[in-house]
């Protein structure tokens, strides 16, 4: 198991759920909110579990190779994007289901998010390819999974200023292991 991997298979069933989206009757309303609803859920779970578990690696194995300038810059982009992917989440509940106005802030939304997508997966998932070794990657792959299985009803949508955040998760040291110290992996 490796945590890119995971982010990877999230990132398919993100794309996934929005081709559902564009294939459904526009009159079927109950359809369209169910699935919408599974979605923004899911994407915000995604984002917290990066933020919580992905890119506070992300960037100690960047200070850790002298690459910190570049992984800054990655999470720093991340965090904004995730915070433009909430804000597209969030206009997409000002509209009745089904309607032009629905459509295009989920269209909106759907372009947020597969921007990031698109960007993480070319720069930020390869970065840490390279800088991390498979052990660490298999630890926060358990812990990221284990993160998405007990948030799995979802968490409270909350934008973070990218700069605060990068500053605060490179001041958290990681053992060697990559364990976070939460959930099932957290080191007594």
């Amino acid at each position: 198991m490796d945590i890119t991997q995971l982010i990877l298979d999230d990132h398919h069933e993100q794309r996934r759920l929005f081709a559902i989206l564009e294939q459904i009757n526009r009159t079927d309303t109950d359809a369209l909110s169910s699935i919408w609803d599974r979605l923004a859920a899911f994407l915000e779970l995604h984002a917290q579990a990066e933020e919580e578990i992905f890119y506070p690696a992300l960037l100690q194995a960047g200070i850790a190779a002298r690459r910190k300038g570049a992984v800054e810059n990655e999470a720093l982009d991340a965090i904004h994007d995730h915070n433009d992917i909430r804000d597209a989440v969030a206009a997409v509940a000002q509209h009745q289901v089904g309607t032009d106005d629905w459509y295009e802030a989920v269209a909106s939304a759907n372009l947020a998010n597969s921007d990031h997508m698109a960007e993480e997966e070319r720069e930020g998932l390869t970065e840490f390819r390279r800088l991390a070794g498979v052990p660490q990657r298999h630890e926060l792959a358990v812990t990221f999974a284990a993160y998405e299985a007990r948030h799995y009803t979802g968490v409270r949508p909350v934008d973070k200023d990218p700069l605060g955040y990068v500053r605060a998760a490179e001041k958290r040291e990681l053992p060697a292991n990559g364990s976070l110290g939460v959930g099932s992996l957290r080191q007594v």
